[in-house]
């Protein structure tokens, strides 16, 4: 709506409640100090006035009788305080009478008493709770209808001057600066209110007044919105003391609080300052917008603070984040366009939505600002499962702006004549989701490829202590692990923000799964680590319980996660069950086949039958150095898999036990009792399975010699 044409002869510069937040701070004190002085300048002109027109009155009746006496002033009624219900009804018949065929006039007098009047009653209302409240009869409060009753009549004076021609526009240029700085300063009041309710909608609500009080209305005055030097970003935002919290921005406004704010919304945009209640409107949600973030614990930083700052506090500031922005698109942004919708009903409806809008667009956009500077930190393993939340909560945010733009474009259908503005910012808010997304995306796919160089650089020459499970094979298996939970979303960015090659894994469907085939590489790539550092080992069987380890390890993570087991599959499973076999069988060749070697009977029975006794004595020694040496070097070994452990432990007892107890029970006869047989029988059959359940346990100082 086009501000009221009023003529700049007849204007006085804007007022200083838009423009000096010095000025601003004296309140209504000035304005009526100036309308008391202004008041006693009418009456002395009206007298004058009198004067002059008796004097005229009088040279043209020849002198007559009856007129005052050259030099008197005609008497005037003494003066009285103005009062606006009775001056209201004078206003409103002269309005009444424009449209009709004799149009009252209306006096200088009563312009500036009516003026005056609602400059004391808007002086009277600070502080009231119930300034806003219908009266007893129904009826608008009168603070509100004498406002309305300013707008008219400042647009029927300014329109034609107050009278008929010229003589009433000289006439009414006093009446019409006493009205328009009425209105002016009007405005500005009813600019702190709409701010102040906006802000905080319990000081709306007549039944909870003593709850809130005059100081809360006070404590939350802002720095002008509109003047020079003013910033809104700066807003003061209301306290969240008392237990509200942060989500109060949240909260639905009481439907007689939704009430007074339309009504100050009406009466400003049919007074020309549709401006300046947007930005009010506008600085007061986002700084009630704000104020829900800070209660939900997250708070601005600048994109050089984001970059600098450490990973652990990033982690939680990310946290944060992601609680927050899911907060203000599933529940913020709905309430503040039912706010909007409600307050901007009827005519205004097209005003409401495209401050929406904008009020969407700059609380998203402050909350891009963070996701920009975490895409632009370093990368690092360790952000993957951050920036997939963050990714995440972004990506289910489109369908919710996709849904307020569709509403959009649709109520703007009804009304092709209103503004696109807001069309324009929630597109401009779309595209910024979309490319927030992307950074976000491909940062994420660029992570997690990133594990090939972290394998290939990972060359240490230092093998790992009881051929253990390698902290490489730990930390890969876990991330995957992890990385798995996320499946269908690394899936939907490695397909949006990867180029698949034409080896890709196949996914479920058929097509290409660039995700699953950039996990093999790092499996298959973690393989071929694994067998290089086995090369490390000098003990061809430590070396094999090393690969067990591992391949064991990789194994069980898979077994146990149905996400990762679904992107390998159970053909690459199978090979690995295969491997560890094939592990099994190696160190038992290299660590019993030599003890069963000592227990055959080949060299120790003639082709006679007899038994040749220095043989048989070579066969113990050797037997014991063996076991011996077992007990020293693979009760160090470290098998912690306890499955593992005990399969290994089996496999050994069910082949070396049984070969010795035979060959025992064959040949000890031969040893003279006593001090030969304690010489070279050292280990019973049972001695034997002890040490055997020992093995594998990482300290040979656990280990004790069993003997007869």
């Amino acid at each position: 709506m086009e501000r009221i044409p009023i003529p700049i002869a007849m204007l006085p510069q804007k007022s200083s409640s838009f423009s000096q937040a010095t000025i601003r701070e004296e309140k209504l004190g000035r304005n009526l100090s100036l309308g008391a002085i202004k008041l006693n300048e009418h009456i002395e002109r009206v007298k004058k006035d009198a004067a002059e027109a008796a004097g005229d009155k009088k040279a043209a009746a020849g002198g007559g009788e009856g007129g005052p006496a050259d030099g008197e002033t005609p008497e005037l009624p003494p003066y009285e305080e103005p009062d606006l219900a009775e001056l209201s009804a004078e206003v409103e018949a002269y309005l009444a009478s424009r449209d009709g065929d004799a149009p009252l006039s209306i006096s200088e007098v009563t312009l500036d008493r009516f003026a005056s009047a609602v400059e004391v009653e808007i002086a009277q209302s600070e502080g009231e709770e119930d300034k806003w409240a219908l009266r007893e009869d129904g009826e608008q409060p009168l603070l509100l209808a004498a406002i309305k009753r300013v707008v008219t009549l400042a647009s029927v004076l300014t329109a034609s001057g107050g009278g008929n021609g010229t003589e009433g526009a000289v006439r009414y240029t006093i009446g019409v600066h006493r009205v328009t700085g009425v209105l002016h300063r009007s405005m500005t009041f009813l600019e702190d209110e709409l701010h102040a309710l906006l802000e905080d909608p319990r000081l709306g609500k007549t039944s909870n007044a003593s709850e809130s009080g005059s100081a809360s209305a006070k404590s939350m005055k802002r720095p002008p919105s509109f003047g020079q030097g003013g910033d809104p970003d700066r807003s003061v935002v209301p306290s969240t003391e008392g237990g509200t919290g942060g989500d109060d921005a949240s909260q639905p406004f009481p439907p007689e609080t939704v009430d007074h704010l339309r009504a100050m919304v009406d009466v400003m945009i049919t007074a020309g300052y549709e401006t300046e209640c947007t930005q009010v409107f506008l600085v007061a949600r986002r700084n009630a917008l704000d104020a829900t973030m800070q209660g939900l614990g997250y708070e601005k930083a600048s994109i050089d603070d984001v970059v600098k700052m450490a990973w652990e506090g990033l982690e939680s500031e990310i946290g944060t984040w992601i609680k927050a922005f899911r907060h203000i698109v599933n529940v913020g942004l709905s309430a503040e366009r039912d706010l909007c919708v409600r307050v901007f009903a009827g005519r205004n409806a097209g005003l409401g939505r495209d401050i929406f809008a904008d009020l969407a667009r700059c609380a998203m956009l402050q909350m891009f600002n963070f996701t920009e500077a975490v895409a632009m930190t370093k990368r690092a393993a360790e952000k993957l499962f951050k920036v997939l939340d963050m990714y995440e909560a972004i990506r289910d945010g489109a369908p919710v702006v996709d849904a307020f733009i569709s509403v959009h474009k649709t109520e703007a259908g009804e009304n092709p004549d209103g503004n696109s503005s807001g069309a324009e910012a929630l597109a401009d808010l779309k595209a910024e989701l979309a490319s927030v997304r992307s950074r976000l995306g491909e940062s994420a796919a660029a992570i997690f490829c990133d594990l090939e160089s972290s394998i290939r650089a990972d060359a240490g020459k230092q093998p790992v202590p009881g051929g253990a499970v390698h902290p490489l094979t730990r930390y890969l298996m876990n991330y995957l692990k992890y990385a798995c939970e996320y499946k269908n979303t690394l899936e939907q960015v490695f397909r949006e923000f990867h180029r698949p090659d034409a080896d890709d894994a196949p996914g479920h469907d058929g097509e290409s799964n660039p995700f699953a085939a950039q996990l093999m590489e790092v499996m298959e790539l973690l393989h071929g680590n694994l067998e290089a550092k086995s090369r490390l080992y000098k003990d061809l069987a430590l070396s094999s319980i090393f690969l067990m380890n591992n391949g064991r390890y990789m194994l069980q993570k898979i077994r146990g996660s149905p996400e990762i087991n679904a992107v390998v599959g159970e053909a690459w499973a199978r090979k690995r069950s295969t491997d560890l076999r094939q592990y099994h069988k190696n160190y038992q060749r290299e660590t019993w086949g030599r003890v069963l070697n000592v227990l055959r009977d080949d060299g120790v029975i003639t082709v006679k039958g007899h038994v040749q006794k220095p043989v048989l004595k070579e066969r113990f020694k050797q037997f014991n150095a063996a076991m011996d040496e077992i007990q020293r070097t693979q009760g160090a070994w470290v098998v912690s898999d306890e499955q593992l452990q005990s399969e290994l432990r089996v496999s050994i007892a069910a082949v070396v036990v049984p070969a010795y107890r035979s060959f025992l029970g064959r040949f000890a006869q031969h040893f003279t009792a006593g001090r030969q047989t304690e010489k070279y029988i050292k280990l019973s059959a049972d001695d034997l399975e002890g040490i055997i359940e020992e093995l594998f346990e990482g300290s040979a100082g656990s280990m004790t010699r069993r003997r007869n």
